[in-house]
């Protein structure tokens, strides 16, 4: 049996953790079953909801809305994640340096990371204006033409996947982290043995810090299916709904319609393919992460 100093410390500890679990249980994990209960049924808040079974998914799997939002999301992640990842690294690489004045270096890229959404988006559409942005006057000092930006449907996306690599200071620090936990001895064994700088690049760093690059790819995967903010700080989904990412169109049909219960079921669709994804990513991993210590 139990002591009654080890059954005081036990009650004591979840005294001094009941305030956090009390609130996860009250604002998080009873509005996601909440959510879930109105995925299934028609509300709008002013009324009580209506329980119709799956019709809300039925109505979504023929919602043209709807594949139009997931192909925007699609595009935008398969094309902001990777290029994000690489230009942290290559970041990360040239800050990789003790020098003079590195840590300034450092604090400048990573500070767009921390302006809030909308300031970000007020900036940038400053930067993308047709008539006096920033963006189209580099493009003429260049002789380039000027680009729609914002103001075209076709031009919409890569103009946002240009603003969000802005952040990829972001994923350098992480980088960052990863490159000095490499043991040094392993390059210097490498360098007495011979090996190019290549080699020491793809078969030390590249394993060494496989880690880092499943921790990034993981959480690029989910911000990038999470993008919100910055989107209705800029274009609110437009123009002609080309920017009408999976999250916006859930706060349109919640906030704007009032269908809570289909912004609800396209929340728990979105969450199912952000579940999927990122356990085909774990499942992967087993082949390409390397962790130092492991043996296989």
């Amino acid at each position: 049996m139990k002591s009654r100093k080890s059954v005081r410390e036990a009650i004591a500890g979840y005294l001094f953790t009941s305030p956090v679990t009390i609130g996860i249980l009250l604002f998080t994990a009873w509005p996601v079953l909440q959510s879930l209960y109105y995925s299934f049924t028609k509300f709008n808040i002013i009324k009580s909801p209506v329980w119709i079974g799956t019709d809300n998914y039925e109505k979504m799997a023929h919602d043209p809305e709807f594949w139009q939002s997931l192909r925007i999301t699609a595009v935008y992640t398969g094309i902001s994640v990777p290029a994000s990842l690489l230009i942290g690294f290559l970041l990360a690489l040239l800050l990789h340096r003790q020098l003079p004045g590195i840590g300034l270096f450092r604090t400048i890229f990573y500070l767009p990371v921390v302006v809030p959404v909308v300031a970000l988006g007020i900036l940038w559409k400053q930067l993308y204006s047709p008539t006096f942005g920033f963006a189209n006057e580099l493009l003429k000092m260049f002789g380039l033409p000027p680009y729609t930006w914002f103001s075209q449907p076709e031009s919409v996306i890569p103009s946002l996947i240009i603003m969000g690599l802005w952040q990829a200071g972001g994923s350098m620090i992480i980088w960052l982290a990863g490159f000095q936990g490499i043991p040094a001895h392993l390059y210097e064994a490498a360098i007495v043995d011979g090996a190019s700088r290549f080699r020491r690049f793809w078969n030390i760093t590249i394993p060494m810090i496989s880690p880092v690059i499943f921790f990034n790819l993981i959480m690029g995967f989910i911000g990038s299916f999470q993008v919100f903010g910055q989107v209705m700080a800029t274009t609110a989904g437009g123009p002609l709904n080309a920017s009408n990412f999976l999250m916006v169109m859930i706060y349109k049909k919640a906030f704007r319609t009032l269908d809570m219960g289909y912004a609800s079921a396209l929340g728990w669709v979105l969450f199912v393919i952000v579940l999927l994804l990122t356990a085909f990513i774990f499942r992967s991993s087993r082949s390409w992460v390397h962790y130092e210590g492991e043996v296989r």
